[in-house]
């Protein structure tokens, strides 16, 4: 199927997807959907993972018959008036384009977090998550905001985006959803993983506790060790970040069946 965008009212999107998925066959298209992103905002010593809208104004459908696809649009009597008052663009996506969306978003249709260790003074070492995937793209970090502004291609068009980062400090203090503007399910709070812990020689493989850092708390994977260092795997927000700790900011865990 071929991917095609539609541009029409701000804050009416979702109403939109609504509408099609109501009242359009089934036969006609593929999916239909509104792009976001999370990003991450300070409310009050809690951060609060906000889920906003990609793409203002855009929704995606796929289909492999857009001439069936446009007149069965033009029957619906509310697209009509929309179409009418000049609110509507269909406009087809170059190839890639919708590709490149699909590997950025889960599931869900959302842009998780992106994990970014910086050296302190502004400079990004390293990325894990979906910006991982365009650093080429990212024009500038807005540390403060929790953010990057991404250059992407939609329908030809650059569109400049943003994507949400986390830091190293925002790790260590609770996370709970604030303003979602997908209607996906989200749980009233994020909440780390208890670890058992005991005490035993660690090898490359074994889950471990972080007990000291700014990931405290997080059950991760070792994946090697050299000297005092522990290079693991952190499995945070859906994604796995790789860190490396002194040795002793880790320590063994039992698993339990």
């Amino acid at each position: 199927m071929l991917w095609y965008v539609i541009q029409t009212y701000t804050g009416k999107e979702e109403q939109l997807v609504t509408m099609i998925s109501r009242q359009m066959p089934e036969s006609c298209y593929g999916d239909c959907f509104v792009a976001y992103y999370e990003q991450l905002r300070d409310r009050r010593q809690e951060n609060q993972i906000h889920i906003r809208r990609l793409f203002p104004g855009y929704i995606f459908i796929s289909t492999d018959d857009v001439d069936r696809l446009f007149q069965d649009l033009k029957t619906i009597p509310a697209m009509t008036k929309i179409m009418a008052s000049g609110a509507f663009v269909f406009t087809p996506l170059y190839p890639g384009e919708a590709d490149f969306l699909m590997e950025m978003m889960d599931a869900d249709h959302v842009v998780r977090l992106t994990y970014a260790a910086t050296d302190g003074k502004n400079h990004v070492s390293y990325l894990a998550g979906p910006l991982e995937k365009c650093r080429d793209r990212i024009r500038k970090y807005r540390f403060r905001d929790r953010y990057a502004d991404v250059s992407l291609q939609i329908a030809g068009q650059e569109k400049i985006v943003h994507m949400g980062i986390i830091l190293n400090n925002d790790v260590r203090r609770e996370m709970a959803y604030g303003r979602v503007e997908a209607k996906i399910a989200t749980p009233e709070k994020y909440v780390l993983p208890v670890a058992k812990t005991n005490e035993r020689s660690l090898k490359e493989g074994d889950h471990v506790a972080v007990i000291d850092g700014p990931f405290e708390g997080n059950v991760a994977v070792i994946r090697h060790l050299r000297g005092d260092t522990a290079a693991i795997t952190v499995h945070l927000f859906d994604r796995e970040i790789p860190v490396e700790l002194p040795a002793g900011a880790v320590r063994g865990i039992e698993e339990t069946n």
